[in-house]
């Protein structure tokens, strides 16, 4: 008679405990919901929140965890993995030993994976969410988009390629692989075009390198912001010329600029505006990159003789990226693609991952002025 008065009443407290994680999961969610909906409705709300309450975080949460060297939300991650495999083989002991029923364990797993999945929604909610809704870069500072035309583009693209060749020269590779002189660079870079551009100006930590990299190589990915610490990562495997870029555009999100193309025009202004070479020539780089590949769609034997004049060692530098990049293509980097596509067009990027594309149109907008 103890013992089973004992197991009912572990059995009730593990129910309660299980009913407080799902309450306390669907509370965090359904404010999240609120938070965004309004963000969604209303930009001036959005451009609110981005402006007072998000540098809080920033100024918290993004100083607390720069101290730190490694990228804590890989940490994170790992340890999240490891806690789920343990509390799922707790919960099958508990069946096995009649500590608690099949019924109880599956009650404590919902409860757990709710208020998870909640507590994960609201955080990256008011972490990032809502800024993908704030006034874009490119209205704040008053840049005109405006259609141009294929010799326009070619113009463009001409002088870039000028502008690559010239900066290869003078860019010393290995000061370009120096990833630990790249971290400090990245902030200084960002920190001085601050200075010019609206909504740039704050605080700025290192960014940091993902320890193991090739998670984010098969899923060709060459960084990502994590909203739950505030910390810009970059795939460190990758061919040195990315990296000075990567860490820039990384970083333009910590500032609230969630959108793909105007972080990617951010990274280029800050890495053309910086002192140190190398910056500039993987700022350089990547805008030829990007206005090539859509000169080719209109103009392919232009693209080819703009091509064939690059700097022989801008050439080394382009084969190298492709031989690292074609290892890990396959069925992972493709399922990647797709959720990074579909994860931008739920977040009002209609264009999904061609909107990092559209960097060629900010590209234009501050060549044709």
């Amino acid at each position: 008679m103890k013992n089973y008065l004992r197991k009912t009443g572990s059995t009730q407290s593990f129910t309660r405990a299980s009913l407080r994680k799902i309450i306390i999961g669907f509370i965090l969610f359904i404010l999240a919901v609120i938070l965004q909906v309004a963000a969604r409705n209303s930009t001036g709300f959005a451009d609110w929140y981005s402006g007072t309450i998000y540098p809080f975080w920033v100024n918290t949460i993004g100083r607390f965890w720069s101290v730190v060297p490694f990228s804590v939300v890989e940490i994170l991650l790992y340890c999240l993995i490891v806690w789920l495999l343990i509390s799922l083989v707790t919960g099958m002991v508990h069946i096995f030993r009649r500590k608690a029923g099949i019924s109880d364990v599956l009650l404590s797993g919902c409860g757990t994976v709710i208020v998870l999945v909640g507590g994960l929604f609201f955080v990256y909610t008011i972490m990032c969410g809502i800024n993908y809704h704030s006034t874009p870069f490119s209205e704040r500072n008053d840049m005109e988009l405006q259609t141009y035309t294929v010799e326009e583009l070619t113009s463009y693209c001409e002088m870039m390629t000028k502008e690559v060749n010239r900066l290869s020269e003078k860019a010393d590779r290995k000061k370009l692989a120096d990833q630990e002189k790249n971290r400090k660079e990245a902030g200084k870079a960002m920190r001085r075009i601050g200075n010019l551009y609206e909504g740039l100006t704050g605080y700025y930590p290192k960014p940091k390198g993902v320890l193991v990299s090739e998670i984010l190589s098969y899923q060709q990915l060459t960084g990502i912001y994590s909203p739950f610490t505030i910390e810009a990562n970059y795939n460190a495997d990758m061919t040195a010329y990315n990296i000075p870029f990567t860490m820039c555009h990384e970083l333009s999100h910590l500032r609230g600029f969630m959108r793909e193309d105007e972080a990617n025009y951010i990274a280029y202004l800050a890495c053309s505006r910086s002192g140190n070479v190398e910056f500039q020539y993987s700022g350089a780089l990547m805008a030829w990159i990007y206005s090539t590949n859509l000169l080719y769609d209109y103009a392919p034997e232009t693209y080819h003789k703009l091509h064939d004049s690059l700097d022989e060692k801008v050439w080394k530098d382009l084969e190298e990226n492709t031989e690292f990049w074609d290892k890990y293509e396959g069925k992972i980097s493709q399922m990647s693609d797709k959720m990074n596509d579909t994860y931008l067009k739920a977040n009002k990027q209609t264009d999904g991952v061609e909107s990092y594309d559209r960097m060629v149109d900010l590209l234009m907008a501050e060549y044709l002025s």
